[in-house]
């Protein structure tokens, strides 16, 4: 099947709203869109300088080096033990992976990609690109018979969610019931907040409490782009059932690809350093102290966001409303129509914003809770 014309870019229309917040007297807050703001730390810059001499094709499956970091940095960081040099693959980020999974697993006409009902949209265009249809839900029961892939986001984006370890094996049970794969987008697992993740690591769908020890039909797909502020170096990887690795892996050589050599390096130092990241954590969790409660000030609900880079926010009005009247006071955040059909009056700030940006908004929002 063909590719057909594509919808266009969601984030065009947010255009008329940033020209507005954009003239602003004291300037734009974007709080929309999840880009990092702050430094790429000095170690991985550094890492990434001593690599230039770059003259041969780099490694389509990784560096030894990267993949035994990969491995490392899973049973370090994320409770995933016995993990192996076939079961890690390096990305050119994390959306290429989304968009094209489907369609690098063979899904076509016919077949169904499920993903959460409040979801990055790339899940969806994912299914498009490979002529398959996309579902959204939260519940395993509804999955119908032809889901072939299944899409968990924990934490997620938009909303902050956290699935514990009984909702992941719930998961992993019915994808293996429908035959389907399942994957969990886990780029925010850093990121715990609020109740028990201020304290506990997310958990991953390779845990082995999930998975039992067998990873067959599991995949999990990590970026650095903001734990380690490398959204510019494309770097991310993807880690489970080995014999879906190889097949990716092959597809992956026969396309081209493969992460630039430099960015495999600067990859390999940036995972061995736990640091940098830990101090990122910090400035997120400063700048979401100052944000979330002057939303709540303003007259916002802030929805579960118990994790992630994200508040997920509505005061019981279509989004574009709340859309439009943040703009009049110079600050962008994201409608939650972008992120589906099931919450129309939510809206998502980001927390990738300088602190005085942030702080900025905290004073606008209570200037206009005062007015």
């Amino acid at each position: 099947m063909a590719l057909g014309a594509l919808p266009d870019y969601p984030w065009d229309a947010m255009a008329p709203f940033a020209a507005r917040a954009a003239a602003h007297p004291d300037g734009l807050v974007d709080l929309s869109i999840g880009s990092p703001v702050d430094p790429t730390p000095d170690v991985v810059r550094r890492a990434l300088s001593e690599a230039t001499d770059a003259h041969g094709y780099p490694a389509t499956a990784g560096t030894p080096a990267l993949r035994r970091a990969i491995v490392d940095w899973y049973a370090r960081r994320r409770g995933v033990t016995g993990l192996d040099d076939a079961e890690v693959l390096p990305t050119i980020g994390s959306k290429e992976f989304v968009a094209w999974l489907p369609f690098m697993l063979g899904l076509g006409q016919g077949d169904v990609v499920v993903h959460p009902r409040a979801a990055y949209p790339t899940y969806a265009m994912g299914a498009v690109i490979a002529g398959a249809e996309s579902f959204a839900s939260d519940d395993p029961a509804e999955w119908p018979e032809a889901t072939r892939l299944v899409w968990l986001n924990s934490p997620g984006n938009p909303d902050g969610s956290v699935l514990e370890v009984e909702q992941l094996v719930a998961a992993v049970a019915r994808a293996r019931e429908l035959g389907a794969v399942v994957v969990g987008d886990e780029c925010y697992a850093e990121l715990g907040w609020e109740g028990r993740w201020a304290d506990e690591p997310v958990p991953s769908v390779l845990d082995p409490r999930v998975t039992g020890g067998d990873l067959t039909g599991i995949l999990a797909a990590y970026s650095l782009s903001k734990q380690s502020n490398l959204a510019g170096y494309r770097a991310a990887f993807a880690a489970g059932d080995p014999a879906l690795i190889a097949r990716l892996l092959t597809v992956r050589k026969q396309a081209g690809m493969m992460p630039p050599a430099p960015v495999q390096h600067a990859m390999t130092v940036a995972l061995g350093d736990d640091a940098h990241v830990a101090e990122q954590k910090e400035r997120y969790r400063a700048r979401r102290a100052v944000l979330a409660p002057a939303l709540e000030r303003a007259g916002l609900r802030i929805d579960r966001s118990e994790a992630g880079l994200y508040l997920w926010a509505t005061e019981g009005v279509d989004c574009w409303d709340t859309v439009s009247w943040l703009a009049d006071l110079g600050v962008l955040a994201g409608p939650g129509a972008f992120y589906g059909d099931h919450f129309p009056q939510h809206v998502r700030f980001s927390l990738t914003a300088t602190d005085e940006r942030i702080r900025a908004a905290a004073d606008r929002l209570d200037a206009r809770r005062r007015s």
